[in-house]
């Protein structure tokens, strides 16, 4: 097996980044009760200022007034690292979310699909530049020789054993990742690298730092198997932003809609699914105000969506300033991809159906797009109905009838025509007693004086008092 690991030095701190409007912008975390705040991690432009991680609020304000603020949260930052797990499954079956701060995947099996190494690793940096985290990336045999190797490089790749062991031998021993504080120990103790450490005595070794530091050192060189705990995806997608202002228009929810709907259609690929139907949450201090997005058909473009949401969005009344933008998508049926050819002319130019009809049915609601399917009803005026949007019905092939028009009126109007001419008929229709609106009529094709074909009935056995029913074309 080869292994990458993914270690994502700053997770927090991106996943507030990636929302904000101007991320060059100096910003911090912050943590630690009101009256001690200190910085728990600061962006590059408040570092070039001089602001660190562990600094006291005042100090910072002291150097930077008009650095901008956001709180810590442990819990953001697991449902983070959660999600990127998930993004990291659509690369290989085997990814494990078990340390904080990093991932690890087995990437040998993915090779004949994705292409050798330096070619998945570019995929894996350019997708993680998209979504908004920074990252080094580091291959070993091992999980934990990956760990290592990308605390130290960004970029090394070992791939055979022997090499890999040589390198590991070289690690100080504060950066060998060792349980708990093993390694600042050790290195008090003189010990300075993995070579003398695995010189050392073991039952010394297992007396002082306990059982922990062998397994981890056998586990590192592969000389034991790591259990590692793997990443399972789940079945809904549930994401939210906190704004950390008070919104009131609707541009300004755009931007955090953008993120929220290409963080859904990410977990869509992963899943290799669409979604049909979901819930876009405005919060506010007390309430909440829900908008509904309801497709006809799965769907996963993330350009698509976004339309779609937005365009719903803008007919809703935001009754009071929002906080923050939860978005819940629970019903993720199977996607299937419309049927396209393989030379499609000015692709640029053109809008699938299914794309083009979903933002028919934003911009003009959703009864605006609507399909017909057969009744079985010998009547005219009930022989279709409307089809909603998701409904599927086996049609029945249509029985035989003569020829019927295309253009059928709302309502049989009397036919005012000295001189109509019968062309066809009658076709005779007796139905309808079962529900109170009995049709007893003979229908015939008639050329009127002005040479137009009309499609009209007159009653039982009589060829007057037309009234007409439709027109062919």
């Amino acid at each position: 097996m080869l292994w990458a690991c993914i270690l994502l030095p700053q997770l927090a701190l991106d996943a507030v980044l990636r929302r904000c409007p101007d991320p060059d912008a100096p910003l911090a975390l912050v943590t630690g009760p009101a009256q001690l705040r200190t910085l728990h991690a600061v962006n590059a432009a408040a570092a070039q200022a001089g602001l660190r991680a562990g600094m006291r609020l005042t100090a910072a304000y002291a150097l930077l007034p008009d650095l901008a603020l956001a709180e810590y949260e442990p819990q953001a930052e697991a449902r983070w690292h959660r999600f990127l797990a998930a993004w990291a499954y659509r690369h290989s079956s085997l990814v494990s979310a078990q340390w904080p701060g990093c991932l690890v995947l087995e990437v040998r099996a993915s090779f004949r699909l994705l292409g050798p190494w330096p070619r998945f690793e570019a995929r894996l940096r350019e997708e993680l530049h998209a979504l908004g985290f920074s990252h080094r990336i580091a291959l070993a045999p091992t999980p934990r020789a990956a760990r290592v190797f990308a605390g130290l490089r960004d970029g090394l790749a070992m791939m055979q054993a022997p090499g890999m062991n040589e390198v590991l031998d070289r690690v100080p021993i504060r950066r060998a990742v060792l349980p708990d504080d093993a390694g600042e120990r050790l290195h008090r103790m003189g010990i300075r690298d993995l070579r003398t450490l695995r010189g050392l005595p073991r039952d010394s070794l297992r007396r002082r730092f306990g059982l922990e530091v062998l397994e981890h050192l056998d586990r590192l060189y592969g000389e034991a198997d790591d259990p590692l705990v793997h990443y399972a995806p789940p079945d809904y997608f549930d994401a939210r932003v906190e704004l950390g202002y008070e919104v009131e228009s609707h541009t300004a929810l755009l931007f955090p809609l953008r993120r929220l709907i290409g963080d859904l259609c990410t977990y869509l690929s992963i899943r290799d699914g669409g979604v049909q139907r979901f819930l876009l949450r405005l919060e506010h201090e007390e309430s909440h105000t829900d908008v509904e997005v309801g497709l006809l058909s799965a769907e996963r473009e993330p350009a698509m969506l976004f339309e779609l949401t937005r365009n719903r969005l803008e007919r809703v009344s935001i009754p009071a300033p929002v906080v923050a933008v939860r978005l819940l998508a629970r019903e993720l049926p199977p996607f299937v991809p419309a049927v396209r050819d393989l030379f499609d002319l000015r692709a640029q130019q053109t809008l699938p159906w299914p794309q083009l009809r979903e933002r028919l049915r934003a911009r003009l609601g959703d009864d605006a797009v609507h399909q017909v399917t057969p009744t079985g009803d010998p009547r005219p005026e009930r022989a279709w109905r409307r089809l909603r949007g998701g409904d599927h019905v086996d049609i029945a092939p249509a029985p035989a009838r003569p020829p019927r028009p295309a253009w059928l009126l709302p309502q049989p109007i009397p036919l005012r025509d000295p001189r109509p001419r019968i062309l066809s008929g009658p076709e005779r229709l007796e139905s309808g007693w079962w529900d109170g609106e009995d049709a007893r009529r003979d229908y015939y094709v008639l050329e009127t004086s002005q040479g137009q074909r009309a499609w009209a009935f007159a009653p039982p056995g009589e060829r007057e008092h037309w009234m007409l029913h439709g027109w062919f074309a």
